[in-house]
């Protein structure tokens, strides 16, 4: 029989290939989301993708009622990855209390029904920005935690900690959190990618928007950070390489491998790469010369950050394999499928 997994926010960009990855991985995925920044129908594109169609409930965890009552009719599920919460790093700055209301309460509201309906397994989604802006480059997960630079960052930090407590307190929870660095890219199939509504907040999708003609120019936050071209520095890494890891991690906890009640894994390169840098790959890739212009420093934005990512590479078997032009091309691929397909 199967094992079905849970994905919250499993019809939004990341969230949407990871359960293309598990389905191709023999795994029965169900899917709750409550389409605040997402569409139905990537439930279809994942069937055109997998031959498979993930079952779709349409709840907002924050609501604890609704969802008791899908644990209720769904006691068969084997581990859960949520993904679901609020993401956007300038936005948190501005709407903080919404952060916290959407990204803790959902939370705890999982555990609380994985400890009462026995659900022993979950994969959360974490980020980089839990190391705030660190004192050593690369980042290992030893790293000691930093301030937060925003809301939406704090809420990974406090997230990890509310689930480091419940594994802690009830030890029928495993859990492992991932902390991922900048997925960028879409599904070569060109069916699924990052969509958000309204203006982007995320670089890639505002250069290949721009260089589709939707954006009058492209902005880069600064230009006067300690970076080799003044830049900010991230690591990105390909969205599809970022959904496999998800399976190897959820089969790491379904199989009793790991090592400790709540592990952590920087998900990333090793390789950084300036805002200039990935202009310059997209151009590479596209033939396409983008317009851009410098302006003020971005609320909440760290100079630089990478991932030294050797304890994943080693301990969950796992590395990135794309390259930052294919993972453009392949965004650049999706921007043109969305526009001219209607996909």
């Amino acid at each position: 029989m199967k094992r079905k997994i849970l994905v919250t926010g499993g019809t939004g960009y990341i969230g949407s290939h990871t359960s293309v990855e598990l389905i191709n991985e023999g795994f029965e995925v169900v899917i709750i989301d409550n389409l605040y920044n997402s569409e139905a129908e990537v439930t279809d594109r994942i069937q055109q993708i997998t031959g498979t169609k993930p079952s779709l409930e349409i709840i907002d965890i924050c609501d604890k009622a609704k969802l008791e009552k899908f644990f209720e009719k769904n006691g068969d599920i084997s581990a859960i990855i949520h993904f679901a919460a609020y993401k956007a790093v300038s936005e948190s700055v501005s709407k903080p209390l919404d952060y916290y209301n959407n990204n803790l309460v959902s939370l705890i509201n999982l555990l609380d029904l994985m400890k009462r309906f026995n659900v022993p397994d979950i994969v959360f989604s974490s980020s980089c920005t839990v190391y705030g802006q660190p004192e050593k480059l690369p980042v290992t997960e030893d790293a000691p935690l930093q301030p937060a630079t925003s809301p939406y960052g704090n809420t990974k930090q406090v997230g990890e900690e509310i689930i480091r407590d419940a594994t802690f307190a009830h030890k029928s929870i495993k859990a492992i959190a991932l902390r991922y660095f900048n997925p960028i890219g879409a599904h070569p199939s060109g069916l699924i990618g990052e969509l958000p509504r309204g203006v982007p907040e995320n670089l890639v999708p505002f250069i290949t928007q721009t260089a589709y003609g939707l954006r009058d120019e492209l902005k880069v936050f600064g230009n006067d950070y300690d970076t080799p071209d003044g830049s900010c520095i991230r690591d990105y890494l390909h969205v599809v390489d970022l959904a496999k890891a998800h399976v190897v991690a959820v089969k790491r906890l379904l199989e009793g491998k790991s090592k400790k009640d709540f592990e952590v894994f920087n998900l990333g390169t090793g390789n950084g790469v300036t805002v200039l840098e990935a202009i310059s790959s997209f151009e590479r890739v596209s033939g396409i010369k983008l317009k851009f212009r410098i302006t003020d420093r971005r609320p909440g934005d760290i100079e630089k950050i990478w991932a030294d990512p050797s304890f994943a590479n080693k301990e969950l078997g796992w590395k990135t394999k794309s390259t930052l032009d294919e993972a453009m091309k392949t965004a650049w691929e999706w921007e043109k499928s969305i526009r001219t397909k209607k996909v």
